[in-house]
């Protein structure tokens, strides 16, 4: 893991750092000290004091910053494909959109000229509060916590479905249910389930099982965001047309196998700028890890082999990703899911880069059985590939433990929004569900999983066969999932390697207990 030293004096206006560079051959991170001279002249934040860079996230740098004025989290979006100046505005007006609504998040800071996206050199900066908190896995939550953190996703989801300009019909669909905005000038468009609630009083309303009339004003809208700390442990839903609790198997699994969803399932898929808080001795900015460690999801759209995450370096004909916050995103048709064609490709070549490896190591045995193990369990289950996602909606897009803050038994920020885009949503809550609730064993803590899943059903407005469709998307997509080996062997890049053990684990049991696992998301 890339690490800095602090040197004991440095120059105004630089940072000091010495890093050490991980075994790479292309090293993730390269050094380069932050501008403050030139990106405070942009701010009302004084003058700086000390710069110290923060664990490293995968794909952005972060320092906490101290000046004359307080203590900040300075951003540095690194990442080419997430540095666009345009998409990180368009992200931070979104968070500022939510924060608004009452939703933890951490806005930027404008800067003297009211934006919030700082150029300098080429590089793009933001400056945030700072926000003390600390990294809460699902093992470190109660069942009450997990209903909660369930709830709180499910108001995000609500809540970008209202601050995010949309057009609700989708291609080719004709009449009703329509709400046009606009981003920049141009429109968007977004399938979306027309029987969701259309602000966050009514998700309210629906997890105290009561019926009435959800309000327009931003009141209202205030009030609903704060049911993700009340709404947990209440309550059933029922599937429309369906009883809650049945999973999505179609009548056609086998015993012991998982199951096809029906047709029918597809519908669709805190700080703030207050100056300076108070220290804690786990303190965690705003945007940054606490740990030197990776979450169970990719971090780049170009590093993975699985639906939202496609790209393959062969150059196999695969499905493209949506570009993470483009205009373009909801007029992308839904993204095919893997093809185990291409799967059992880069199996082959992952166990070529593994016998290449000398001398031979635990991690490789390890990562030799797993290749094996897999290719046999998509050889017994390739013809239960899903179709094409549904209708999608606006998400966190990278939605784990490492970018969500705590202080105390309560979230206070929502963190890292380099990833918002469209995409379906229920699918965002499963996966963010089989990062939380994993043990080091590889299997999920499905007591936890289930509080967590009731919550987010009520407060999305989201119904059990949606879930279910997205539990079997999601477990075919870990079944097809090898970014972790292909980091280690195709880049050097170590950083996720002590989560291999438990993430390639969990796709073997899932499959094992997939109608336990689909239960824990629909009853």
């Amino acid at each position: 893991m890339t690490a800095c030293d602090k040197r004991p004096a440095h120059a105004p206006g630089s940072c000091p750092t010495i890093w050490r560079v991980p075994r790479s051959s292309v090293p993730p991170l390269a050094s380069h000290a932050p501008p403050l001279g030139a990106l405070l002249r942009q701010y009302a934040a004084g003058s700086a004091l000390t710069c110290d860079p923060v664990d490293q996230g995968l794909l952005n740098r972060g320092y906490r910053l101290a000046t004359t004025r307080g203590h900040y989290f300075l951003k540095h979006h690194f990442d080419p494909e997430t540095a666009d100046p345009a998409a990180i505005a368009r992200q931070h007006r979104a968070t500022q959109r939510l924060a608004d609504l009452g939703v933890p998040v951490a806005p930027p800071l404008p800067g003297r000229d009211g934006r919030t996206v700082a150029v300098v050199g080429g590089h793009a900066y933001a400056l945030h509060p700072w926000v003390d908190g600390r990294h809460r896995h699902g093992g470190q939550l109660s069942t009450g916590q997990c209903g909660r953190l369930g709830a709180l996703l499910g108001v995000v989801h609500a809540s970008l479905e209202r601050v995010m300009p949309t057009r609700c019909r989708a291609p080719g669909e004709r009449g009703g249910g329509e709400h046009e905005g606009e981003a920049d000038g141009r429109h968007l468009t977004v399938r979306r389930d027309l029987t969701a609630p259309r602000d966050l009083t009514a998700a309210r309303e629906r997890a105290g099982g009561r019926e009435g009339t959800s309000g327009r004003d931003l009141t209202a809208v205030r009030e609903g965001a704060a049911a993700w700390g009340l709404t947990a442990g209440r309550g059933e839903d029922a599937d429309r047309g369906r009883p809650a609790g049945q999973c999505g198997s179609g009548g056609g699994a086998r015993q012991g196998e998982p199951g096809r969803p029906s047709e029918a399932v597809h519908h669709r898929d805190a700080g703030r700028h207050n100056g300076t808080p108070g220290r804690s001795e786990a303190a965690t900015p705003a945007g940054a890890s606490a740990k030197p460690s990776a979450p169970a999801e990719p971090p780049h759209s170009a590093d993975a082999h699985r639906p939202n995450h496609p790209n393959h370096p062969a150059g196999r004909p695969q499905p493209q990703p949506r570009p993470t916050g483009s205009n373009s995103l909801a007029e992308t048709p839904p993204a095919p899911s893997a093809d185990p064609a291409d799967t059992f490709a880069l199996i082959d070549e992952l166990l070529a880069h593994v016998r290449r490896h000398q001398p031979t190591d635990a991690f490789d045995e390890l990562a030799r059985h797993r290749l094996l193990e897999r290719r046999a369990l998509l050889e017994q289950h390739a013809d239960r590939r899903p179709p094409p996602g549904g209708s999608v909606g606006w998400v966190h897009g990278d939605f784990h433990p490492f970018n969500l803050l705590y202080k105390g038994d309560a979230p206070a920020a929502i963190v890292d929004w380099d990833r918002l885009g469209v995409q379906p949503r229920a699918e965002e809550a499963v996966r963010g569900a089989a990062i939380f609730f994993v043990r080091p064993t590889g299997t999920l803590d499905l007591p936890k999983a289930r509080a967590y899943a009731r919550a987010y059903r009520r407060t999305a407005g989201a119904t059990p066969s949606e879930l279910a469709a997205a539990v079997h998307r999601v477990w075919w997509e870990r079944l097809n999932d090898f970014w972790m080996l292909r980091w280690h062997y195709e880049r050097g890049d170590t950083r996720a390697d002590s989560q291999f053990p438990a993430a390639s684990a969990l796709a073997v049991w899932w499959t094992r207990e997939y109608d336990a696992v689909c239960e824990a998301f629909v009853g």
